[in-house]
């Protein structure tokens, strides 16, 4: 009797274990990580990217979607900020050494509710391996400006590999869903010049 009631008991504590159990979470391909740049008060003298901080890593879609309902979104930035998403072991830097050689496809967004929307389909995309050329991409950037027009910049490894850097910006033009002409520049001749001009476009 005592071991039929111990075999129930155990059926039991099985099944209630079975009840509660949380679904796996559902991994991405690569793990990602979020930065923030926050320039809204610059003080004089300062370099470059010493405002900027690495907040959050992930590897789940799960993750993902909270990060982003809860924190972010360009439009909650101040202006004069940046909001990264970038592959884990990468800084959004160009002294990084995987960005040394690369550069940046651009698109200017002339008001703040579009850049959210491309931001979202970027990032989606990027998670989501969208791209053939996926491990070509850095990451991406949206930069609020507020009283300018704000930008989105898709980083990439081989700057001069131009059949490889058009093919991304022809997707990435596609996934955010615009018509008008997005430009492509090097790290290094924005290095040496503040307003480099374009090397690529579509």
């Amino acid at each position: 009797m005592a071991a039929i009631a111990n075999e129930a008991a155990a059926t039991m504590e099985g099944s209630a274990t079975e009840t509660i159990e949380k679904p796996l979470p559902h991994k991405l391909e690569r793990k990602w990580a979020f930065w923030f740049d926050n320039q809204s008060k610059p003080n004089q003298g300062v370099a470059w990217g010493t405002s900027l901080r690495k907040v959050y890593s992930f590897d789940t879609v799960e993750e993902f979607w909270c990060l982003y309902e809860q924190i972010f979104k360009p439009s909650k930035l101040p202006g004069n900020a940046d909001f990264h998403l970038f592959r884990a072991g990468i800084e959004p830097k160009w002294e990084d050494p995987v960005c040394a050689t690369g550069g940046k496809w651009s698109f200017t967004s002339i008001r703040n509710a579009n850049l959210d929307t491309m931001w979202l389909e970027t990032l989606m995309a990027l998670i989501g391996e969208q791209f053939d050329e996926a491990d070509e991409i850095c990451g991406v950037v949206a930069s609020v400006r507020r009283q300018r027009q704000d930008k989105l910049a898709l980083w990439t490894k081989t700057a001069a590999n131009e059949a490889v850097q058009m093919s991304i910006g022809r997707k990435w033009k596609e996934i955010i869903s615009v018509t008008d002409r997005i430009t492509y520049s090097f790290h290094d001749d924005s290095k040496r010049e503040r307003n480099a001009k374009s090397r690529y476009n579509v």
